[in-house]
């Protein structure tokens, strides 16, 4: 791609391409009040600022500071939560991440910023940290056209990014397939619920592959897609992947695809309310 013709100046950067993961609020992460406590709030808001700068530096990345930290509405057990952290300012060896959460109630739709932030990651010196940082991208349009955020909506995929840590493997320091199951299984019930905005329940799982380990440390990325909709089911493909925090070299760890059913309050089936696709 070509740089703009109106000036030769260099464009001036913009933030980096978003970085999103998408969580239910069950109960355990409430208080008496049935609200988000503002400690898991945080927690997800610094995991997606070190996703995000962990895939912009490709450097072991750590929290130095979180700043502008404004709680502005709160997250109600049963909503989902979408955290979205963008790099904003990129130094030799640190930068800036902006994080937003944003509740969303999933039947109406409804959604609500809740919190927002700035986070300040810093790269640790070792073997394996290339300093300095890769500076911020040009606009969209000056040396190329920007990609639209996917994040579910209007047939989209939902693509959701994660970690894995200690706590979630095995003995051979590898992801439990109980936890990768958990992980793609909620990833199918947010795709389908925001493509249906129905009570879902799941049915079924159909094979379900497994043809590589995601390690201790790997980033993941869950993709799902609304495959088919009846009168009262949803297919989803849900994929599930892994990358390097340092290098970057992905693959694909497991595939399934999962069938929802929209239920009533007496768990019979219920017939969308949308037209069949």
């Amino acid at each position: 791609m070509t740089p703009g013709q109106i000036t030769p100046a260099e464009p001036a950067a913009q933030p980096g391409p978003p970085v999103r993961l998408v969580d239910m609020v069950f109960p355990g992460d409430t208080n008496h009040h049935g609200t988000l406590f503002g400690g898991v709030a945080l927690a997800h808001m610094d995991k997606v600022a070190f996703l995000a700068a962990s895939r912009h530096g490709r450097a072991p990345f750590v929290t130095a500071a979180s700043e502008k930290i404004d709680f502005a509405a709160p997250a109600h057990e049963g909503d989902m939560v979408e955290v979205t952290g963008r790099v904003v300012r990129v130094g030799a060896s640190s930068l800036d991440v902006e994080v937003e959460l944003v509740a969303e109630a999933p039947v109406s739709g409804e959604r609500r910023l809740c919190t927002r932030g700035r986070f300040a990651m810093v790269a640790r010196k070792g073997p394996d940290t290339r300093l300095p940082l890769p500076p911020l991208a040009a606009p969209p349009g000056a040396h190329g056209d920007a990609k639209e955020d996917v994040d579910g909506h209007g047939g989209a995929p939902l693509r959701i990014l994660d970690m894995v840590f200690p706590g979630q493997t095995n003995h051979y320091g590898t992801l439990y397939g109980g936890d990768a199951l958990r992980m793609m299984g909620k990833a199918a019930f947010i795709a389908a619920t925001r493509h249906v905005r129905q009570v879902l329940v799941m049915a079924s799982s159909d094979r379900i592959d497994f043809v590589a380990p995601i390690v201790e440390g790997d980033i993941v990325e869950l993709v799902a897609q609304v495959k088919m909709t009846g009168r009262s089911s949803v297919r989803v493909a849900v994929e599930l992947w892994s990358e390097g925090v340092l290098t970057g070299e992905r693959r694909c760890a497991a595939s399934a695809l999962f069938t929802l059913v929209s239920v009533n309050r007496e768990g019979r089936p219920l017939p969308f309310s949308i037209p069949s696709a």
